[in-house]
């Protein structure tokens, strides 16, 4: 069996971490739907940039657009909204199925140069919403501090949120406050709670990443220091997911959570990101493989997913080793390892990375776009 599709019974769901125009008019993506069970899609800055300055597939686009006088920002939006709107109708016949576990969403992210101002996420977030105009959009919110009331504020609205870049425990209790929050907030206006969705996106590789050569440091200075450490290499990111599903599964349970449920409320899924290994010394499937669990999302790269269906396991692995995983997050300070700090840091260059593509993209929409308007321009002068 494919396992894409094999690990459906244990109630996870497969989002793909990629978007463009060709997958979207090729049929690729339709494909994933029909034959590997792909069940969302999620984008970023990043994404975008590498669809649309990497490729002239919207070069028409942008042309026409810039004809018509409009900045090189807003023909972005345009472009990412087109394109989530035309994903979005294609999961639609998911999302509406009457089982869909909350499945058939594309996320589409503000603008990472808001990560830090809250009125001015929520605007956009708005803005976005109404934009695409679809029930099974996301929009991508950062878990920064300013972050947390904008996604209450969403979610009170009965915007459907992926929040995004979280790094560390105290930040995904926070985000889980944020959520059921904006939904008491909803439900004291008598406004419905069936069919608002959200994801808490846990990012993973790039916490190994970091944590990594600290340790192997202390292990090639020895001793019993370097021993301990020795024993954490490669091990923190799966027990930090690990340990996000305990609190999950506590957070999702009781008095508070069941006045909402009762109410027709979802719980907000936790979602595996960054999950594409970004060391070769790691199993390509290290980030999948290993958290496999019911209620969760695992958003994977193009190249991931295609080596999961080609060698993937699927198999109840979210609870396994959990001790492991606890003492793992129990010996880091031991060693001189501060995770808090550690996942702080990881969220400050996480806005970053995001900032950097976008600059990029924004960049090289505008080149396109004089390009556009100067042989306007000199057609005109020819005639």
């Amino acid at each position: 069996m494919n396992p894409l599709v094999d690990i459906r019974r244990l109630d996870q769901s497969l989002w793909l971490d990629f978007i463009s125009r060709k997958v979207l008019t090729n049929g690729e993506l339709k494909r994933r739907i029909d034959e590997d069970a792909l069940r969302g899609v999620t984008s970023n800055p990043a994404i975008f940039e590498k669809a649309i300055g990497g490729s002239a597939d919207y070069d028409d686009t942008i042309k026409e657009q810039a004809r018509q006088g409009k900045s090189a920002e807003d023909i972005y939006v345009g472009l990412a909204v087109a394109d989530v709107q035309a994903a979005c109708d294609l999961f639609r016949e998911l999302y509406d199925s009457h089982d869909n576990s909350s499945d058939g969403y594309v996320s589409l992210e503000v603008s990472p140069k808001l990560a830090n101002d809250t009125e001015g996420t929520i605007a956009e977030a708005r803005q976005l919403w109404k934009a695409v105009d679809r029930p099974n959009v996301m929009i991508k919110i950062p878990a920064t501090q300013a972050g947390l009331p904008a996604i209450r504020t969403a979610i009170s609205e009965g915007i459907n949120v992926n929040v995004t870049l979280i790094f560390g425990l105290d930040r995904y209790k926070a985000v889980t406050e944020a959520f059921i929050g904006g939904l008491e907030d909803r439900a004291k206006t008598g406004q419905s709670l069936e069919r608002i969705d959200s994801v808490a996106s846990f990012f993973l590789s790039r916490i190994d990443v970091l944590i990594d050569p600290q340790l192997e440091k202390f292990v090639t200075e020895g001793g019993e220091k370097g021993q301990l450490a020795e024993s954490l290499v490669g091990e923190v990111a799966i027990a930090s997911a690990k340990q996000a599903y305990q609190m999950y599964k506590e957070i999702f349970n009781g008095e508070r959570w069941q006045k909402l449920a009762d109410k027709g409320a979802n719980t907000q899924r936790l979602l595996w990101a960054s999950t594409g290994n970004k060391n070769p010394k790691y199993d390509d499937l290290k980030y999948v493989e290993g958290l496999i669990g019911p209620k969760t999302v695992d958003t994977v790269p193009v190249e991931t997913m295609d080596i999961f269906k080609e060698r993937g396991k699927s198999a109840d692995t979210l609870e396994q080793d959990l001790e492991k995983a606890q003492q793992v997050l129990r010996d880091l300070p031991k060693v001189g390892i501060d995770l808090n700090a550690s996942t702080q840091q990881l969220e400050d260059e996480g806005v970053q990375k995001f900032i950097e593509p976008f600059g990029k993209l924004i960049d090289s929409v505008e080149k396109k776009r004089k390009q556009a308007v100067e042989g306007a321009e000199e057609l005109k002068k020819v005639s």
